[in-house]
C-alpha cells in the first residue's frame, strides 16, 4: 500500500481465450513459474479436460465450484493488545478468498507425488469439488481456528 493517499489503480486482467474467464487467467498467473504462462495455460487446460472427462459436466462449472468450496469465510489475524498477542477472527474479503483458495489448491496439487502436474491438479480440483482433499482440510482448519478464537472477535477493528 502506498504512503500517499491517492487511490491505487487496479490492473485489468484479460480473460483467457478458451473459456473466456478471468478466474482461469488469475489461476494460471498464480500457477506460473519463471514467466512460463503458455505452459501454465496448457497444464490447466489439460487438467480441465480431465475434469470434464471424469465428471461429465462443463469443466469451467466444476472449476468455479471447486474454488468456491475451498474459499474461506473466516480467518484469524494476530493482534497485539496490552502486551499479549490474540488471534482475532475476521471475515475474508473477496479478492483474498480467491487468492487463498488458489494458493491452497496449487500447494496441495504440487504436494501430490507420483503423477504429472496436470493430473495432480485435476485430482485436487475434483477433490475440492467433492468437498474433500488437502485444500478443503486447510479451509476447515482455518475455520476451526477462527471458531476457537471467537471470544476475541470484539477486538477486531479491520
Amino acid at each position: 500500500m502506498p504512503r500517499d493517499p491517492r487511490k491505487v489503480e487496479k490492473r485489468d486482467i484479460e480473460p483467457d481465450l478458451k473459456y473466456n474467464s478471468i478466474l482461469v487467467t488469475k489461476f494460471t498467473q498464480k500457477m506460473m513459474w519463471d514467466g512460463k504462462k503458455t505452459l501454465a495455460f496448457k497444464l490447466l487446460y489439460k487438467a480441465l479436460d480431465i475434469l470434464a472427462e471424469k465428471t461429465k459436466k462443463k469443466p469451467l462449472d466444476v472449476f468455479e465450484q471447486a474454488i468456491k468450496n475451498v474459499s474461506p469465510v473466516l480467518e484469524v489475524k494476530s493482534r497485539r493488545i496490552g502486551g499479549a498477542n490474540y488471534q482475532v477472527p475476521i471475515e475474508v474479503r473477496g479478492n483474498r478468498k480467491l487468492a487463498l483458495a488458489t494458493k491452497w489448491i496449487l500447494t496441495a496439487a504440487r504436494a501430490r507425488k507420483g503423477m504429472s502436474f496436470d493430473k495432480a491438479l485435476a485430482a485436487e480440483l475434483l477433490d475440492a469439488y467433492n468437498g474433500t482433499g488437502v485444500a478443503m482440510k486447510r479451509k476447515e482448519d482455518t475455520h476451526k481456528m477462527a471458531e476457537a478464537n471467537r471470544a476475541f472477535a470484539h477486538l477486531a477493528r479491520y
